[in-house]
């Protein structure tokens, strides 16, 4: 696909890319720039920093920047971004992080699978069996993928993935609970609820060796906010959508069999 086919994918499917950044002034601007290769349509969010980020941003005329002075966490920049995005008319957000470990030339990818799945959060699965993926990340990531499949009964590739494809319309009314690391595990829990279709995009990861690395993941605090959300989301799970999702199924069946009666009876009285 030409590079001005992709622009006009971008601008006809109402496609923005929506970046979260926080302090990395170091790779910021490599991603913007891999990012406008491909379009204009991005919405930066910078998430109270306190480096270089707020001049560097001043640079790029092209993004809407939705900026505040208070470090408030991923999940919350993530959300002023789908309302920024809404107000402007978009449809679909693809989040990507600033920390230079997605591949901006992947983007094209996601416009893709959207012709397929126009109602879908799209995933971008990444290969966490490669050598330069850190210990924790690993855990992490099959932490988390267990804990989804406990918690909907779906198994997903990759639930930690900050590489997505947002249909934001449709998650506009869910009601979320929190505002760091672990609202990209909530969101996808809930639009699972919801009943929203969930696929995976293959995409590659980049991790810079150990010492360049540029995380503000906090493994003591950020883990037990995470185990705190699965919990509440395990126990939700439980009694109430379980349950739900039991009744529903036995009212579709009692249904078909009344359904199933009255034909066949309609039948008997034609013969």
């Amino acid at each position: 696909m030409e590079r001005a086919e992709i622009r006009a994918l971008f601008s006809a499917k109402k496609v923005c890319v929506l970046v979260p950044t926080y302090n990395n002034e170091r790779t910021l601007e490599k991603v913007l720039t891999g990012i406008l290769h491909y379009t204009d349509q991005v919405i930066v969010v910078n998430d109270g920093s306190t480096d270089a980020t707020g001049r560097l941003l001043g640079n790029f005329s092209e993004i809407d920047l939705v900026s505040y002075s208070s470090n408030q966490g991923k999940g919350f920049a993530l959300r002023q971004g789908f309302e920024r995005a809404r107000e402007i008319g978009y449809e679909y957000v693809i989040t990507i992080d600033s920390d230079g470990q997605h591949f901006p030339d992947e983007l094209p990818k996601f416009l893709m699978e959207l012709e397929t799945h126009p109602a879908a959060i799209l995933i971008g699965a990444r290969n966490m069996d490669q050598e330069s993926v850190p210990g924790k990340s690993s855990f992490g990531h099959k932490f988390s993928n267990f804990w989804f499949w406990v918690e909907t009964g779906l198994r997903l590739q990759d639930t930690q993935s900050g590489y997505r494809l947002y249909p934001i319309l449709l998650i506009k009314e869910i009601n979320f609970l929190t505002k760091k690391f672990e609202f990209e595990i909530e969101v996808l829990v809930r639009a699972a609820w919801q009943g929203i279709e969930i696929a995976h995009v293959p995409v590659q990861v980049f991790y810079a060796e150990a010492g360049k690395r540029v995380s503000h993941f906090r493994p003591f605090r950020d883990f037990t906010r995470i185990s705190i959300l699965n919990t509440v989301l395990v126990t939700i799970a439980l009694f109430y959508i379980k349950p739900r999702d039991l009744i529903r199924s036995l009212k579709k069946k009692v249904l078909g069999i009344f359904s199933g009666n009255n034909y066949s009876t309609t039948q008997n009285l034609t013969l």
